[in-house]
């Protein structure tokens, strides 16, 4: 029979899940090779095409890795917990853990059609208890640490209590918030229960603050800054205002010197890597202190002390503490409206809107350090309450905002160097010398700075400090279909419960909305109390809690004392490639660093980075098809649609039309007219009697109706060909267009590589001769070209290989089993249904192809014995010979004017000379 792809694809998927082919020990004698995906959100909708393309990278190198002999992890799941689900049960009122299972349904039937070799005995579930056990219990953990910036770790909080109730606070260095009490060893243990509590949750890495968060209303929760566009949520495009709420955090910039650090020591793509540096944002400079009028400390961080005789105002951010103090009468109401108009901007566009000048003048007044000057306070929001001490000091003549700032209220721009050209932007360089700086003036960038700090710190009004851009981390949602936080409150104080009572599941609420008071919907769970009296943190983790550990769950899955044994971790260590999109570089990535290092500190890990080798997949985009409607004299739409070549004649609109009802750009009418009842009585304009449509490339989304579904093309082609399509499509690391189109040159290529096992009745043909140079030749290319190309992550040049081997071996009709057994073996990574029937057509073990060893190269057969020689007749070119390259030129020649097809060339005369080119060409003069 010809190439019956569903019957061998179902075939196979059944056989690897009843024998669990692809089950994997935590030890072998084989070394190991850990490939992991960045697990998908489960979506109502499904996979569409560009979904599984890293997926199909991801298990062509796993497959690849078994063959070269490694022991490979390649394991799946699901990061279940999040808003769509939710969103959808406050819609329908059905629980989101009943949605979240029909999706992972869907999923799995998808995923398996494409013939992944996951270990599918590894799954985790995010929203399982099971798993987020675990999660709750890392929360303990960091609860129950600080970091020491003595020993450069995260410590057990029991070793800080015992310093305290030896040595009080004093030697502690430690990464906490800055209001923590000064205290004697006597002193603390006089403090009452309540006393030292408050004072440990200024050191731990969970720890409880007010924050200024993106608050959104509508979806009743905080947002990310990721998840705000514009000033409205991503998903549902909700109203986000700016809002001040007590909230769990992590204490992330403990860790910003090792985050960084870290990036020297992974092989990432280097956009990655800077993406993370930037969000740390690392700066060196000095706190220096504005004494209001009224007494109070201005901290502001600067990274160009140098520029301080430059300050000719002060801006704090719209939150900062001190604003409604600082606020003099006559300035209240222009203040407080200013406030309340940036309170709905995200973080993210006022960082990112730099020409835009706003501000609002306190009505109060600094003193400069060193010159005594009086230095007005304003407020704008440019200046962000998290990041440095939320407050700056002004420099127009050196910084552009604060210089645009300066014109627009009509504040001084005082030069400071004598090189500065200030007449149409801020010069912010450092060079020439300073002048109209008192103590510095005459001295260089290098002079000035050490002087100025000394100067500072000697006056108590300043001293040097390293500042990071990344906040701790907010996390908490007020969201219902998340992790509960295993944290219950006394006296207004945060206490975990015990170990031995997680997980704490998540309560039964009668809706997934806030309650009527405001609180989280796990306010509406009846008689939800620790130990019946206390209540429980009604906030849930965010989602980035259950991605940012979930590689080590994969190691030990089925482990109910602990998240991972410790004999697993020490096999597996790190994951050697991560395969992912580049949108995850400032949230899961860096998440999930931050966690590693932290359970790596604590002893439970043994790797500080976990991630080896990362790729970011690009995007497969959708190829939108469009008709045109013809438009009316007064511009309405009519029921006719002219084809594209047609429409410059005529007034028309371009309308989206579902791509799974044309066929290389031309229209299925009859499908269109079916698809709505609008359109039953369309009528067409055609071109050859063809509706042609038009194209363009956009993002893959239902609303464009450029949505093309794996099953679809699994129905029509088969996996192995949408696999081996997705990779031909181009390099794995850039975006490039969906286009059905050419999917056929792909499938024709496996139905003409089956062709190669098979007579031309279809019956099984192999044939145990040996093969020949030429045969073994083509093999050989191809086992080297595969064997260089997955080695480099270069899928697509693998596939044209391929095509062209195939091609070779077909020209030469080879059906050697020394050559197509190899070759099997070769294509089994990208075309894992048809090289598992054809081997076991061989003769082999049914299933033992995975588990086989890759071809050897032989470069010997890549050297060439024999040459097809160009023979030219007078000049011009007639036919080839093909002779061994061992021949002596005289051979050449006697071999040459002996050959019959030559002899009507040479018309019965004798050459005059014959040029031989060993190598190259034979050229006969007559």
């Amino acid at each position: 029979m010809d190439y019956q792809f569903k019957e061998i694809e179902q075939r196979w998927q059944k056989f690897w899940a009843a024998n669990q082919t692809y089950k994997v020990n935590n030890t072998s004698e084989k070394p190991k090779y850990y490939v992991l995906d960045m697990f998908p959100y489960p979506s109502g909708a499904g996979l569409h095409v560009g979904h599984p393309l890293g997926y199909i990278a991801s298990d062509i190198y796993a497959r690849y890795k078994r063959l070269k002999g490694f022991n490979v992890l390649h394991p799946m799941g699901f990061d279940s917990f999040g808003l769509p689900a939710e969103q959808y049960a406050i819609q329908t009122g059905q629980h989101p853990a009943l949605t979240t299972e029909e999706n992972i349904k869907r999923y799995r039937v998808q995923l398996d059609k494409i013939g992944f070799s996951f270990d599918w005995s590894r799954e985790v579930r995010t929203s399982n208890p099971d798993y987020y056990h675990w999660s709750q219990w890392i929360f303990m953990q960091l609860f129950n640490a600080w970091y020491n910036r003595t020993s450069d770790k995260a410590e057990p909080i029991n070793h800080l209590i015992a310093h305290f109730e030896q040595h009080g606070s004093d030697g502690i260095d430690a990464f906490s918030d800055e209001d923590v009490k000064t205290f004697s060893a006597e002193e603390w243990k006089y403090f009452t229960e309540e006393e030292k509590q408050r004072e440990l949750l200024k050191y731990r890495l969970a720890y409880l603050r007010e924050s200024t968060v993106n608050w959104c209303a509508a979806l009743g929760t905080v947002l990310a800054n990721d998840e705000v566009i514009g000033g409205l949520s991503e998903r549902g495009g909700y109203p986000v205002e700016q809002k001040k709420m007590m909230q769990w955090s992590m204490r992330i910039v403990a860790y910003a010197e090792r985050l960084l650090n870290g990036l020297e020591t992974v092989d990432w793509p280097d956009p990655l890597v800077e993406m993370q540096r930037n969000w740390i944002g690392k700066s060196i400079g000095a706190l220096v202190k504005f004494t209001t009028e009224s007494n109070k400390d201005i901290e502001v961080f600067t990274t160009r002390v140098d520029t301080i005789y430059g300050v000719s105002f002060i801006v704090l951010a719209p939150e900062h503490e001190w604003v409604d103090e600082l606020t003099q009468t006559e300035q209240r109401n222009l203040v407080q409206s200013y406030v309340e108009k940036t309170k709905k901007k995200s973080e993210l566009e006022r960082m990112a809107d730099t020409k835009a000048v706003s501000g609002a003048f306190t009505g109060s007044y600094a003193i400069h350090p060193l010159s005594g000057d009086r230095i007005p306070i304003w407020i704008a929001d440019y200046v962000l309450a998290g990041y440095g001490t939320g407050a700056v000091m002004a420099v127009p003549s050196g910084d552009q905002r604060d210089y645009l700032f300066a014109k627009h209220f009509n504040l001084p721009i005082i030069p400071i160097h004598d090189r500065q050209n200030i007449e149409q932007e801020a010069d912010p360089s450092k060079e020439g010398r300073y002048i109209n700086s008192d103590l510095i003036n005459g001295m260089t960038y290098s002079e000035a700075v050490p002087f100025l700090l000394e100067k500072l710190e000697e006056m108590g009004k300043g001293k040097g400090k390293i500042n990071y851009r990344m906040r701790d981390a907010i996390f908490g949602r007020q969201r219902y279909w998340g992790e509960p936080v295993p944290v219950y409150f006394k006296n207004g104080l945060p206490y975990l419960i015990k170990e031995s009572e997680l997980p704490l599941v998540l309560p039964e609420v009668d809706q997934y909305l806030p309650t009527e008071s405001g609180e989280p919907p796990l306010g509406r769970a009846k008689n939800w109390k620790y130990q019946d009296q206390y209540d429980y943190e009604l906030s849930t983790m965010p989602g980035w809690a259950g991605s940012s550990w979930y590689w080590y769950r994969y190691m030990d899955s089925q482990n109910s004392d602990e998240f991972v044994s410790k004999s697993a971790v020490d096999y597996w260590r790190a994951v050697d490639l991560y395969i992912g999109g580049s949108e995850h570089a400032t949230g899961h990535l860096l998440y999930s660093r931050f966690w590693n290092k932290f359970l790596k500190d604590l002893g439970y890990v043994p790797e500080e980075e976990p991630f080896k080798k990362l790729i970011n997949q690009g995007m497969i985009q959708g190829r939108s098809n469009f008709i045109y409607r013809v438009l009316d004299e007064e511009g309405k739409g009519t029921n006719t649609f002219v084809s594209y070549g047609l429409k410059d004649g005529y007034k028309t609109n371009a309308i989206h039309v579902d791509v799974n009802i044309v066929v290389n750009d031309i229209l299925n009418i009859g499908k269109f007219k079916a698809s709505r009842s609008e359109y039953k009585d369309a009528e067409f304009i055609l071109e050859n009697g063809k509706y042609h449509c038009g194209h363009e490339v956009e993002k893959m989304s239902k609303s464009k109706f450029n949505v093309v579904s794996p099953d679809d093309i699994i129905d029509a082609y088969g996996a192995d060909t949408l696999r081996m399509y997705e990779m031909f499509l181009g390099p794995l690391e850039q975006s490039k267009p969906w286009n059905t189109n050419g999917i056929e040159g792909v499938f024709k290529f496996l139905r003409k590589f089956w062709k190669l096992f098979h007579d031309q009745d279809f019956n099984f043909k192999i044939s145990d001769d040996k093969a020949t140079p030429a045969e073994l030749k083509a093999l050989h290319k191809i086992i080297k070209k595969v064997q260089e190309d997955i080695d480099r992550f270069s899928f697509n040049t693998s596939v044209s290989a391929f095509m062209i081997c195939v091609n070779e071996l077909t020209d030469l009709k080879c059906n050697k089993r020394e050559v197509l057994q190899d070759l099997c073996l070769v294509l089994a990574p990208y075309a894992p249904h048809i090289t598992e029937d054809l081997w076991e057509k061989l003769g082999n073990e049914p299933g033992t192809i995975s588990y086989a060893s890759y071809p050897v190269f032989n470069p010997e057969y890549l050297v060439e014995s024999e040459f097809a020689y160009p023979i030219s007749v007078n000049g011009k070119v007639r036919l080839k010979i093909q002779l061994s390259l061992s021949m002596e030129a005289f051979e050449v020649e006697q071999e040459v004017l002996k050959n019959k097809d030559l002899q009507k060339y040479l018309e019965g005369k004798s050459p005059k000379k014959v040029i031989i080119v060993k190598g190259r060409i034979v050229n006969i003069v007559l």
